[in-house]
């Protein structure tokens, strides 16, 4: 039988709207903290995030990345998620614990424990992004010049992987969008293309002979994709800064399309004419297509796309209804009038 999301969460299951409003403090707590002591969860997370440990965890257990304390500052002011609209939800959140112990990053392996095992000592300074292609203002730009002109948000999106198993995840960031404007992208650029850092210290797997993967990690978004508003830069999880494993400093978050768009560790963003090379679209394009929007009426040659298993799981699986665009239909189906969804997957 399938179970549709709101029926099956009660309402004592849902976070309390006071964990949300007692965060600022939280937040003003842990700015200052040395990522390098051992400091407990409670420190560092928000409320609901604690609630959700089990035991006080240091920063290296998290696998927090470094934190310079600009970055903390910036951190500590995000606005909080709304109550209502599409950067929200009142779907039960995934427990950070689940959030980041189970992960795709290949770099650091196939299993999903892999990265947050290998994930360790994250250094996000020196951090250099360099933008190319049909933009204005091209160059390379440090962290820094990144991200202090963006005024960081919450935002509570449910997450659905290719493999039919999905979160909800309260991310921080900022809209992609912005930060495109200000290199000031050419009539040419119609598309836009990420890539992640090689680092075969850092990402074990770079140096496997038997990964599927030419490195880097490449992914992209058609402009108008990467300017909708939907779409962020993530740069924390949980009220603070993004672990190793989710994809420091710099991630992608695209909640209306499958999780392997969501690029993590960003050191480029090239603007092009034409439709750029993805990395899994280029290993089997039978299966991944560039587009790779959630549509439950398409399924993977291998499994269908129908429902999903919501983590955590129990002793039973729980399985919901997958919807189309992963519910964000009213903000990106215009994205696509016209498009067979069937070729263009």
């Amino acid at each position: 039988m399938i179970i549709k999301t709101k029926k099956e969460i009660p309402s004592s299951e849902i976070t309390a709207e006071t964990s949300y409003k007692n965060r600022r403090e939280f937040l003003k707590q842990s700015a200052n903290v040395a990522l390098g002591v051992g400091a407990a969860s409670s420190g560092l997370l928000s409320p609901t995030a604690s609630a959700q440990s089990a035991a006080p965890r240091s920063a290296q257990q998290l696998n927090l990345a470094s934190k310079p304390d600009w970055l903390a500052q910036k951190m500590a002011s995000a606005t909080l998620a709304p109550n209502s609209g599409p950067y929200t939800t009142d779907e039960m959140l995934t427990p950070y614990e689940d959030v980041t112990t189970y992960n795709n990053f290949f770099e650091y392996g196939t299993s999903k424990d892999d990265p947050s095992r290998y994930a360790r000592n994250f250094q996000v300074e020196p951090w250099s992004v360099e933008i190319t292609g049909e933009v204005n203002k091209p160059g390379i730009y440090s962290l820094e010049d990144i991200l202090r002109p963006h005024t960081f948000e919450e935002r509570i999106y449910r997450h659905r992987c290719v493999e039919a198993w999905s979160m909800v995840i309260p991310w921080v960031g900022f809209p992609l969008g912005d930060l495109i404007s200000r290199f000031e992208p050419t009539g040419n650029a119609n598309f836009v293309e990420f890539q992640t850092l090689i680092d075969n210290d850092r990402f074990p797997d770079q140096n496997s002979r038997f990964s599927t993967i030419d490195w880097p990690y490449q992914e992209g978004l058609r402009i108008d994709e990467a300017m909708n508003p939907l779409t962020l830069i993530g740069v924390g999880v949980y009220n603070d800064v993004l672990p190793a494993q989710n994809g420091a400093p710099l991630r992608l978050i695209v909640p209306w399309k499958y999780g392997i768009k969501g690029i993590k560790s960003i050191v480029r963003i090239n603007f092009t004419k034409e439709m750029p090379s993805t990395s899994w679209n280029d290993i089997s394009a039978r299966e991944y297509g560039f587009y790779i929007n959630v549509n439950p009426e398409v399924s993977h040659p291998r499994w269908s796309q129908a429902t999903e298993r919501r983590l955590p799981a129990g002793l039973f699986d729980r399985r919901i209804e997958t919807q189309m665009f992963n519910g964000y239909a009213d903000e990106v189906a215009h994205l696509y009038a016209g498009m067979d969804l069937r070729v263009n997957h």
